[in-house]
């Protein structure tokens, strides 16, 4: 199975209307279902950086440090209720204080800013709950784009095996119903977003981060 893969064609313009990165710090960002192993790969990435020299920091979202991230994590957590489009909108001002905190100001630094998850997790679980895609791409039209995205492909029944290891409840979107069709979204980004790099995540580890070492090599020029 191949490693890194591709979009099928030219990819069409970001219908996003948003800032590309104009700072001299470099935007990362993994995305992928849960279980995906995107949060492993951020950590080998910033692990990796460091080791060659460069400030490279390593966030998540949604944050513990807005009052949006603190709700959303006990919806996630099922300890509390909302509408779908609230959710999401909660994800957004988040978002929007995690940008203007912490992410704009260590790219201005010329930092490495690795973010585990962003904008296109709202796009594939906003949508897998039957909030328009479209909206969902509106109300993040003021942020930041990435530099690249790491989009890790593993199925939705793999990733939910992974979790069953992991010896917890599951949080809200760790469902296979969830998963599936938030999945059938995320195959969709890389032919709208051309920032976007998919990645076979079902090899092992070591496997892996080689793709994602030489795509960083050759996209970024380190």
């Amino acid at each position: 199975m191949a490693g890194r893969q591709g979009g099928g064609g030219e990819k069409r313009k970001t219908s996003l209307e948003n800032m590309k990165n104009i700072y001299p710090g470099k935007f990362i960002v993994f995305e992928g279902l849960d279980g995906s192993g995107q949060s492993t790969q951020a950590e080998l990435l910033k692990s990796f950086l460091i080791e060659k020299g460069f400030n490279a920091i390593l966030t998540k979202e949604p944050t513990m440090d807005s009052e949006a991230g603190k709700k959303l994590r006990r919806i996630l957590d099922e300890k509390e209720k909302t509408e779908p489009a609230e959710l999401q909108g909660l994800f957004v001002q988040d978002r929007k204080e995690h940008l203007e905190k912490l992410i704009i100001p260590a790219l201005k630094q010329g930092k490495y800013v690795i973010s585990d998850r962003y904008f296109y997790s709202t796009f594939a679980f906003g949508s897998s709950e039957e909030v328009g895609l479209e909206w969902l791409i509106k109300i993040n039209n003021d942020f930041l784009t990435p530099d690249i995205a790491f989009l890790m492909k593993v199925s939705p029944e793999v990733c939910v095996a992974r979790i069953n290891t992991r010896g917890r409840r599951k949080t809200y979107f760790e469902k296979i119903e969830r998963l599936s069709r938030a999945w059938k979204t995320y195959e969709s980004l890389p032919q709208r977003f051309s920032e976007i790099e998919v990645i076979d995540g079902e090899r092992k580890i070591p496997e892996i981060f080689d793709d994602i070492k030489k795509t960083i090599i050759q996209h970024l020029k380190i």
